[in-house]
């Protein structure tokens, strides 16, 4: 296993510095580190809301003001936000130009019950609306390691984006709490002020949910991307509700006036996801017999990272978490993107068939804004994992 993190570790560093952009001040590898820039790097956190400079641990009140009232001010005082139950909270608020570089959290309560949203620039409506266990590819609200270059979640329930988000004017990421519980919440926000180039695109996220999925029907992962931009992500929380294998669907990318028949089209779930062969593995049993094992995996760009086995007594359905991420191969397209991917699986027969499942998926995607508005989120009800 030690070999194995170790290759692991490697390979996203080598990734890593060849993903490297030459951008002042907004790097996104190891390529480039030792150029200087004029860029300048600060962060939002509960210890200093609005990252200024020099206003670090000035608190002398907060989640953290009991524990150090023997220390006073500067020792942990406010390392954390409690996010009442319906309320909204401003987790960043920042004036650019500049780059969000990467995001950590630990949000308690029910992941699907806290919405993240970002804004940027001038818009009234979000760029980025996704529950946060979903955004963070955790939508099954269940801790699972995932170690890849965009996001990373770590023991316990931390978890961590890397997207490059470039903004000109201003950024606002907010955290709703729809729960009837109070959550707790502890944030770091990145960034750095620069330049942004002015063929920058903006970082977009949006989120669906389908269960069950009509008898079928494609499921619809984004349908209402107009613009010119790039495709760069995949996460899909699965849930199987028939036995047997459910991953021959194929995914379809319809693009710039794509109409029956999409310029894209993929030749299984398993393969898009850059698996194989229902992702099993021959493993022999104690017994010495054979047995086909799903077999979870995480890379840099792709991944099955979360595999929940029915326990045989109320939790009975299987459920999966894939990611795939577009970074070395991003699709682009000039006018509109519709994506699409099949609920397919086999009949005893040999033939396919439809299923019924319920997927919920975030897609990730650059584009030059004005974005068209997102659909309606599903309502509590219909986020609930049970």
């Amino acid at each position: 296993m030690q070999k194995i993190t170790s290759c692991l570790f490697f390979c996203v560093i080598v990734c890593a510095a060849a993903q490297a952009q030459k951008f002042n001040g907004l790097e996104t590898g190891m390529g480039n580190l030792f150029r200087m820039s004029d860029a300048k790097t600060r962060s939002v956190s509960p210890e200093n809301f609005n990252g200024a400079k020099g206003e670090g641990g000035k608190a002398t009140t907060g989640t953290g003001s009991r524990a150090s009232r023997d220390l006073g001010q500067g020792w942990k005082v406010s390392p954390s936000v409690v996010i009442k139950s319906k309320t909204t909270f401003t987790v960043a608020e920042i004036t650019g130009p500049g780059s969000i570089q990467h995001i950590w959290m630990t949000p308690t309560g029910n992941w699907r019950y806290s919405i993240i949203r970002f804004y940027w620039d001038d818009e009234t409506t979000p760029s980025v609306e996704v529950p946060v266990g979903d955004f963070f590819g955790m939508g099954w609200g269940k801790y699972s390691p995932l170690q890849s270059l965009a996001v990373c979640v770590n023991p316990g329930s931390a978890f961590n984006c890397y997207w490059p988000m470039p903004f000109r004017k201003k950024c606002k990421i907010t955290m709703e709490n729809i729960d009837d519980a109070d959550m707790v919440l502890y944030y770091q926000v990145d960034y750095t002020l620069t330049e942004v180039p002015s063929d920058a695109a903006y970082f977009h996220a949006q989120f669906n949910r389908t269960n069950p999925l009509p008898y079928k029907q494609d499921y619809v992962l984004v349908d209402n991307i107009k613009g010119k931009g790039q495709y760069v992500g995949t996460y899909i929380a699965y849930g199987s509700k028939n036995n047997g294998w459910w991953g021959e669907g194929e995914i379809k990318f319809f693009m710039d006036g794509d109409t029956n028949y999409p310029t894209i089209c993929g030749t299984g779930t398993e393969d898009y996801f850059c698996g194989s062969y229902d992702f099993d593995t021959q493993k022999k049993n104690e017994a010495g017999v054979e047995q086909s094992n799903y077999t979870e995996y995480c890379t840099p760009y792709a991944g099955l990272h979360q595999v929940i086995k029915g326990d045989g007594h109320y939790e009975v359905a299987q459920r999966f978490g894939l990611y795939r991420w577009h970074i070395k191969d991003p699709i682009r397209f000039e006018k509109d993107l519709k994506v699409t991917i099949q609920d397919l699986g086999w009949r005893h027969d040999g033939r396919y068939l439809p299923l019924q499942d319920d997927i919920a998926s975030t897609v990730f995607w650059y584009q030059a804004d004005p974005h068209t508005p997102f659909p309606k989120l599903p309502s509590k009800d219909q986020l609930e994992v049970n």
